[in-house]
């Protein structure tokens, strides 16, 4: 950065981080953000969003905001999923910037300061990349490479690889994505698709410190339904080629039987060939029809205008 232009001032720095049965890692996670929020030359504000956890999550974190009134609790009525949570603390964040981060420390918050530069020199979006995951399969290693990057071709580039919901996002950035309301949130695409100056910082990945993760398959499938379905119509298109190749199909199938019939009266044509064809264009049908639903299906939910999330109670918070 030239010594001409000022660092942009930071007066209050928000982290907001959605809890879900973390009970095992916050003690460990006190320690750390303790530790480097101690060294930040700004206020701060740590907007914790329990997600209807059932262990003792809520009572660890009371005892902290008890202790700390600059640890504010958000406690939802139940499990509204991490995208959710992730938004009501983007709701209540009073910082001239915002970090998302996960709890489990596999959001190492030294990155934190690194953020922070980059903001101070210029940059609206700093989003971390992951240069390794360490302590995950090979089959969820591969299948997030090939998400990834499929995602990130359909989005015409604007969903970056390999990256999560870690990220410093300025206050303008903030406002954006507080006015876009749609139900089936994916974040790290819709702060892409916001624009703003971005950049990327690279990490490896350490292993999860305490406890097991909450994203099961179920739960990462349908954050990948939201993420396609969200950014992109790639689903439509496929269904069409599908489409496509079905017709070409039948249409070959049809040459070929009255081929049978005028060249070759005394030829029977095969009942097991008049079932696959048939199956054939059923199953089509009925995978068009399946994607045109999922659609369908979301516009349903966004025509409800149902809330979000539901708040049961809060600490530490202001009249926002």
């Amino acid at each position: 950065m030239s010594p001409d232009i000022p660092k942009r001032p930071i007066d209050l720095l928000s982290i907001v981080i959605p809890i879900f049965n973390e009970s095992a890692v916050l003690p460990e996670l006190r320690i750390e953000l303790e530790r480097v929020l101690s060294t930040l030359n700004c206020r701060w504000e740590v907007l914790f969003v329990d997600d209807g956890s059932w262990d003792l999550s809520y009572n660890i974190l009371s005892e902290w905001s008890q202790q700390e009134e600059r640890i504010k609790i958000i406690r939802l009525s139940r499990n509204f999923g991490q995208q959710a949570a992730f938004t009501a603390g983007l709701d209540r964040a009073l910082g001239d910037v915002v970090v998302t981060m996960d709890a489990d420390l596999q959001d190492p918050p030294e990155l934190i300061q690194e953020m922070v530069d980059h903001y101070q020199k210029g940059c609206d979006i700093v989003y971390a990349k992951r240069q390794r995951r360490e302590g995950e399969s090979w089959f969820k290693k591969a299948t997030a490479y090939v998400f990834y990057r499929l995602l990130r071709h359909e989005s015409a580039g604007l969903i970056p690889e390999d990256t999560g919901d870690f990220r410093l996002m300025s206050r303008p950035t903030v406002d954006i994505l507080n006015q876009m309301r749609e139900r089936h949130r994916f974040l790290r695409g819709m702060s892409a698709w916001v624009g703003f100056s971005q950049m990327a910082i690279t990490f490896e990945r350490p292993i999860r410190k305490q406890g097991k993760t909450k994203y099961s398959v179920k739960k990462m499938c349908t954050l990948a339904a939201d993420a396609v379905f969200s950014f992109s119509i790639l689903p439509l298109r496929i269904s069409l080629l599908l489409g496509m190749v079905v017709f070409c199909f039948g249409v070959l199938y049809s040459i070929y039987s009255l081929i049978q019939k005028y060249c070759y009266a005394d030829v029977v044509p095969g009942w097991t060939a008049l079932v696959m064809l048939l199956s054939i264009i059923g199953g089509a049908i009925l995978v068009c029809l399946g994607v045109i639903g999922e659609y369908i299906g979301r516009i349903y939910e966004e025509v409800k205008h149902r809330p979000l999330y539901i708040v049961r109670e809060s600490r530490n918070l202001g009249a926002k």
